[in-house]
């Protein structure tokens, strides 16, 4: 093979040597945080920030050896990222054991040491993204079973009005993190099949061609199950989340904007329905149009979570109280539902819209995969996972920060919570599975004289092909 051989056509560098710098500028983020949360709070360094640290890196550099040895031409930029946000989450969390007298934070690393053994299995046993498609129905069929398991008497926990967690013994479960992930290849396999048939032209009204009558099955059926998790499980945040995804991945297969008025169509009665038949959801909206009237003496106090989550933000103004400064545990379940307004009080505008940036970057780097990726099927899976991070921050956010109706989930990697950082881990090493794929070596033939004569052809047609 002449110089000219297989390994003359990149078109994307391995990039691990700029992930690995990345990685390491994260870990001061993590690390940082924990000991400035050490000195805000009691005035030194914790006297576990080496074991601490050690683990937290520890964990970081094994997910940056796995991928350089699984997936050496992933997406350079996703990890760091997440790194960054999972340790800025231990460190709020951190920051309000210590006003409580609690120890999430410890759980919350135990947890996400689960999330990078399961993210490293993955990338182990997983190495083409494309043998997922053949589970297309099982994938369904197995994420509506576990959106039922909370409704057994037995496994069922209803915690804080919302019947979405199941318990076997000491563990507690929300099962509907892992068929947010399932259903993603559901509906990418099912789309990939179909996508034809439901992109024919229908009624046109106006300038728009709305689809078929006979192809509006599987949006009506999605529809409905995403009123059943809104009216038995009263989770409101999981509806918009199975819906929404599935409507985006609908438009992007088809390329239909009358999906979009469909789609719209159906969530406004859907909204409307609620409003009138179910109490929570009522609840939900007055609460949203005037929380004050629900805040204090001589209320229900359900208003309290979003009046003290505002006034906290709106003490920490531009650059926050920083760190033990701020009285963020006045918020109850600021570990988990409001992490977001913790840091808009000690961090600030600016450490807020550093994590939104953050967010953003996941999202835009999960599309920029699913552009260069040269299957369907892989497509949509990376859009359908990237669009499960953008409609879950702003669905979290918008609630925290009362642009929407508060929901009820977590924020990705900041939140504590086993069951959605696990799942979030599994979706990044899902994302960098794919990314690899997309971003290898365009192998280029034309210059060797061993090869046929045609090869130069070959070469051009895959890298087309690639395109």
């Amino acid at each position: 093979m002449s110089q000219n051989g297989s390994l003359m056509g990149f078109v994307h560098r391995r990039r691990r040597g700029a992930e690995l710098f990345l990685l390491i500028l994260s870990l001061f983020v993590g690390i940082g945080g924990y000991a400035a949360v050490g000195f805000g709070v009691q005035e030194k360094v914790p006297p576990d920030i080496i074991g601490y640290g050690g683990w937290l890196a520890a964990l970081i550099l094994g997910t940056h050896i796995i991928v350089r040895i699984t997936a050496p031409y992933a997406d350079p930029v996703l990890l760091p990222v997440v790194s960054a946000l999972n340790g800025l989450g231990l460190a709020v969390i951190h920051r309000l054991d210590l006003a409580r007298d609690k120890d999430f934070a410890a759980q919350q690393l135990m947890w996400m040491t689960i999330g990078v053994l399961l993210f490293a299995g993955t990338l182990l046993v997983l190495r083409d993204h494309r043998v997922l498609q053949r589970f297309t129905y099982t994938s369904g069929f197995v994420a509506i079973v576990l959106l039922l398991l909370p409704m057994l008497p037995v496994l069922g926990q209803d915690i804080n009005g919302a019947r979405i967690w199941i318990r076997i013994g000491p563990l507690g479960f929300q099962p509907g993190e892992v068929a947010k992930v399932l259903l993603v290849l559901a509906f990418a396999g099912y789309l990939v099949l179909h996508r034809d048939a439901l992109a024919l032209a229908g009624r046109r009204l106006l300038f728009l061609d709305l689809p078929r009558g006979r192809d509006l099955g599987p949006i009506l059926a999605m529809w409905l199950v995403s009123l059943g998790v809104l009216v038995f499980q009263k989770d409101l945040g999981s509806s918009l989340l199975f819906f929404g995804l599935f409507l985006v991945l609908l438009y992007v297969a088809t390329e239909r904007p009358g999906w979009l008025v469909v789609g719209g169509s159906l969530f406004l009665a859907g909204a409307f329905l609620g409003y009138t038949l179910f109490g929570h959801v009522r609840q939900r909206f007055s609460i949203w149009l005037d929380p004050m009237s629900h805040y204090g003496e001589g209320t229900d106090d359900r208003g309290r979570q979003i009046v003290e989550s505002m006034f906290g933000m709106g003490w920490g103004g531009l650059i926050g109280r920083g760190f033990g400064n701020g009285e963020p545990w006045r918020i109850s379940y600021a570990e988990s539902d409001f992490i977001f307004a913790v840091i808009g009080e000690e961090l600030g505008l600016t450490g807020a819209m550093a994590v939104i940036v953050c967010y953003g970057l996941i999202v835009e780097r999960g599309l920029r995969t699913a552009l260069v990726c040269r299957d369907g099927f892989g497509k949509l899976v990376a859009t359908g996972l990237a669009c499960v991070f953008a409609l879950q921050v702003f669905v979290v956010i918008g609630g925290v920060t009362k642009l929407i109706p508060l929901t009820g989930l977590t924020t990705p990697f900041l939140s504590y919570g086993g069951s959605s950082l696990v799942a979030n881990w599994v979706i990044i090493a899902l994302l960098l599975r794919i990314s690899d794929q997309a971003r290898r070596p365009v192998p280029d033939f034309s210059g060797d004289p061993e090869l046929p004569d045609n090869a130069a052809e070959v070469t051009q047609v895959v890298k087309l092909e690639k395109s």
